[in-house]
């Protein structure tokens, strides 16, 4: 390494920044999240600058720049917008013999400034020793997706816990105790907003010496999206880090898969032709069963869970069982293709409300009322509906819907090997037909409102 990577305890200490523009103002952003008392040292300040100084959150010096103003700083700034000053005034600040970073001039810098994942008083600094920042501000997104935004907080509370624990838990079972408090039922509270119950919960364990009692596990019903695993929310992809054993369906890309825990059981529970079929019964049987021996459940799903994805009847099975269980959203597959498309879902004037509607029932069951959903400034949303492309058309047609609708068909919506069809109403069976549309597939039908006939005021 050619940089050595460390914290600087800043409360109290000072940093001067020299500047009074855009590039100062980056500075003092990055600053404000510590403690220290920060100088800005310009004849004049940008508004945001100004705001500071006015609010006490900075002082602003206008006078000489000497090796004075540097003298027993913990960190020197200089980005005053010319390299031929900042030059100069960085050979008065080694005057003083303090750290210095100089805006766009790694040369005449001591130390560079990371990226930052900021979970305070948890703080992720990434540096590629200014050979790449864009790979730096990269791996910052990833890092940002994996640490839920309550960490933080939750960190700050194990802190003020930790004089509590030195007393009360002996010291052979503090690791143990810290290792449940960061993985176990407590975080868990935390992390949904319970942070009052949460904080009761330690502090319980605490009084009983650090002995939990026994957990029941939890589940969880994550949305996994479309396919692409960067379309994944990050409290979907916290879930999969979390989880002691994920049930996913054959939808759900392997990419996706690789975001979880290595250490994670994966079970594959979904339907595939040629493959042992599992019914819905045993899926409620075998999540409840995991959750019951305390662990972490991840019922992964593609797409979103709330969407034709049998949710329901896993919710009950758990809530019966008095197993806590929460649903994790995931981006639509109708989302996905209006993407795929560039295409919104409605349109100002011609599509104002969009229905969602299965083209698959249970055996048995009735057919939906396809025709009353394709209404005039609809656009109809039909999952799983090719291998009925022929019916659904006709239905539409028989209520009403103009054969010219426009019906745009996306399968494998933001993977790689996805395809786009744009056809008619009228043509949609053929299109299906003579070109073996297959599965997963979106077809959305478009019924733009007709345009009100103008009228022209009468003159005279």
């Amino acid at each position: 390494m050619k940089s050595f990577p460390m914290f600087l305890t800043m409360a109290g200490r000072r940093v001067v920044i020299v500047g009074g523009d855009e590039q100062a103002a980056q500075k003092s952003r990055l600053i404000l999240k510590t403690e220290a008392e920060i100088v800005l040292a310009a004849p004049e300040l940008e508004p945001e600058l100004a705001a500071l100084v006015a609010d006490g959150r900075a002082s602003h010096y206008d006078g000489p720049i000497t090796p004075d103003l540097f003298r027993g700083a913990a960190l020197v700034f200089i980005g005053s917008g010319c390299p031929g000053i900042d030059a100069s005034i960085h050979a008065i600040a080694k005057e003083a013999g303090v750290v210095v970073n100089v805006v766009d001039q790694p040369h005449l810098c001591d130390a560079t400034t990371p990226s930052l994942v900021d979970r305070n008083p948890v703080v992720v600094a990434i540096g590629t020793e200014g050979t790449a920042p864009v790979l730096g501000r990269q791996i910052k997104t990833q890092i940002e997706t994996m640490l839920d935004p309550r960490l933080g907080g939750f960190a700050a509370l194990a802190g003020r816990l930790r004089d509590a624990v030195a007393f009360r838990v002996p010291k052979e079972a503090r690791r143990e105790f810290w290792r449940r408090t960061f993985s176990g039922p407590a975080w868990d509270k935390h992390r949904q907003g319970a942070e009052r119950e949460a904080a009761q919960m330690l502090k319980a364990e605490i009084e009983a010496g650090g002995i939990p009692e026994p957990t029941v596990g939890s589940i969880a019903l994550v949305g996994a999206g479309p396919g692409a695993r960067d379309l994944l929310t990050m409290r979907a992809v916290a879930r999969l880090q979390e989880a002691d054993i994920i049930y996913y369906d054959r939808l759900v890309d392997p990419e996706v898969l690789e975001l979880a825990r290595r250490d994670s059981e994966r079970v594959f529970v979904g339907k595939e032709v040629g493959a042992h079929s599992w019914p819905q019964d045993k899926i409620n049987q075998v999540i409840v069963a995991s959750a019951k021996q305390g662990k972490k459940v991840v019922r992964l799903k593609s797409g979103d869970p709330s969407l034709f994805g049998r949710s329901t009847e896993e919710m009950a099975a758990a809530e019966t069982a008095g197993i806590e269980v929460e649903i994790v959203p995931g981006v639509t597959s109708a989302s996905a293709a209006a993407a795929s498309i560039n295409r919104a879902l409605t349109e100002r004037g011609q599509t104002d409300h969009v229905v969602f509607s299965t083209g698959t029932c249970r055996p048995g069951a009735p057919n939906p009322d396809w025709g009353r959903m394709l209404n005039e400034g609809a656009t109809l949303a039909l999952y799983m509906a090719v291998a009925r492309a022929d019916e659904i058309a006709e239905t539409l047609v028989r209520n009403g819907a103009p054969v010219d609708c426009t019906v745009e068909i996306v399968t494998r919506a933001s993977h790689s090997d996805e395809k786009i069809w744009k056809t008619t109403l009228g043509d949609l069976a053929r299109t299906v037909a003579e070109d073996g549309v297959e599965n997963p597939a979106i077809i959305m039908v478009r019924r733009p409102k007709l345009t009100a006939p103008a009228f022209k005021r009468a003159e005279g």
